[in-house]
């Protein structure tokens, strides 16, 4: 019984959103448009659930490039309405078109020359009349059994507005570093801010060995190095190749004496390469694409300039 409750709600508000496909019309795009020359901000506003959802419109829009706040409209009529400027834009939710705390604002937006785009479920309200775009939002009733309960129309305004928020997203060309600058905390923003160079190891901590390098010797090489890795540079200095804690398992494996040997016979040649101004998360991509540990970060001539390990992003608090 309880299942089918849930099963109820979510088939409700699942065809809620599909449904607003067929409400994506020109007043969208005008709707896009007319944000996107916003010279100012964007005015979220909002009673209610409406102003529940208007607030998280205002964070997705704020987070993806376009300038936005919430206004809370009882606030507003109270002194609030001071924070609102001649370049700004309304964004007005409503599901009945008819909300009086938003009605009582219209006037001042006007006196600014702000346009009013409203969400709406009532595109024939008399709000839907004094806005200069109206988006339908509509839906065929709420999940709730008694039509009732905002549920399938606050999950629909909030979707129409991720839909305008992504397609200006998109139109500004918004970038994932442009994303990363207005989030510098938590993973996220590490992920996409750190590079390989502001974590690799540098200098005299690279392991570094010739070609004609003992094995025996890379060996100590490496343990000084603490890296499980020995990087191995040709006669110009460039990269030849790499030795690991992995290539020592399976020579032992193979059984035979091998500690005498040049490095240049046992070790991996082309190893995985990295540019040190690349992200952490490419770092985390490749070493899970090739079931590796570690990087070698090199410049464009194929000169190590560092050595990046899978503990090191770890360590930098990424994931």
């Amino acid at each position: 019984m309880i299942r089918e409750f849930a099963r109820e709600v979510i088939e409700k508000e699942a065809g809620a959103v599909a449904g607003l496909l067929d409400r994506l019309d020109d007043n969208f795009d005008k709707a896009v448009l007319a944000i996107l020359e916003t010279t100012g901000r964007v005015i979220v506003t909002g009673m209610g659930k409406s102003g529940i959802v208007g607030k998280k419109i205002a964070a997705t829009f704020a987070s993806t490039g376009t300038p936005a706040i919430f206004l809370h409209p009882a606030e507003a009529i109270h002194g609030d309405l001071g924070i609102v400027t001649n370049d700004d834009i309304v964004l007005a939710i409503s599901k009945s078109g008819d909300t009086a705390e938003l009605q009582q604002l219209i006037p001042a937006f006007k006196r600014l020359g702000i346009r009013i785009i409203l969400l709406t479920g009532q595109v024939d309200s008399s709000m839907a009349e004094r806005s200069d775009i109206v988006v339908d939002c509509s839906v065929p009733s709420e999940a709730c059994p008694n039509n009732l309960v905002p549920t399938s129309s606050s999950t629909a305004a909030m979707v129409m507005g991720d839909a305008m928020a992504i397609a200006l997203f998109r139109m500004r060309g918004f970038s994932a570093e442009d994303f990363a600058q207005l989030h510098p905390g938590g993973s996220l923003g590490r992920r996409l801010l750190l590079r390989v160079s502001d974590i690799m190891h540098i200098g005299d901590k690279i392991p570094i060995v010739s070609e004609s390098t003992t094995v025996l010797n890379t060996l100590m090489v490496m343990s000084r190095g603490r890296l499980g890795t020995a990087v191995v540079l040709d006669r110009d200095g460039r990269l030849a190749g790499i030795f690991t804690d992995g290539d020592l398992r399976r020579l032992s494996e193979r059984g035979g004496q091998f500690l005498d040997r040049p490095i240049s016979e046992v070790m991996t040649r082309n190893p995985r390469t990295i540019r040190p101004e690349a992200i952490l998360d490419e770092v985390l991509a490749l070493c899970e694409k090739y079931k590796i540990t570690v990087l070698v970060a090199a410049d464009r001539d194929g000169r190590p300039v560092g050595i990046v390990h899978l503990h090191d992003v770890l360590q930098s608090k990424l994931i």
